[in-house]
């Protein structure tokens, strides 16, 4: 009995996983600042799946930011405030760059 409610338990975090990752794609590929949306939807389809739940809640903050400021921050034109500033933001900016060269070279822009 305790293997079928830990496989129903298991079951159900994925299931609101998938949802909660679904509503993170969707607000990061319509923040109607196309250069956000061509980092932050790619990443969250091809990394965010990979984000522990604690990343993914900092994600989520880092979505909340406008876009103005946040892209600053992605490409490193302004600082970054520290409350913004870590792991989850280092991975976005890694992603940017291996992204964004990698479309370079298949003729986007």
């Amino acid at each position: 009995m305790a293997d079928l409610t830990f496989r129903l338990e298991n079951e159900k975090h994925e299931t609101d996983r998938k949802v909660r990752l679904g509503r993170i794609a969707y607000r990061a590929w319509r923040r109607g600042f196309r250069e956000a949306d061509m980092v932050l939807g790619p990443f969250a389809d091809q990394i965010a799946p990979e984000l522990s739940d604690e990343e993914l809640v900092i994600f989520e903050d880092l979505l909340d930011v406008e876009d103005q400021y946040l892209y600053g921050w992605i490409i490193e034109r302004d600082p970054t405030p520290p409350e913004h500033q870590g792991p989850v933001m280092d991975k976005i900016r890694a992603f940017m760059r291996e992204h964004v060269s990698a479309e370079v070279v298949k003729g986007i822009g």
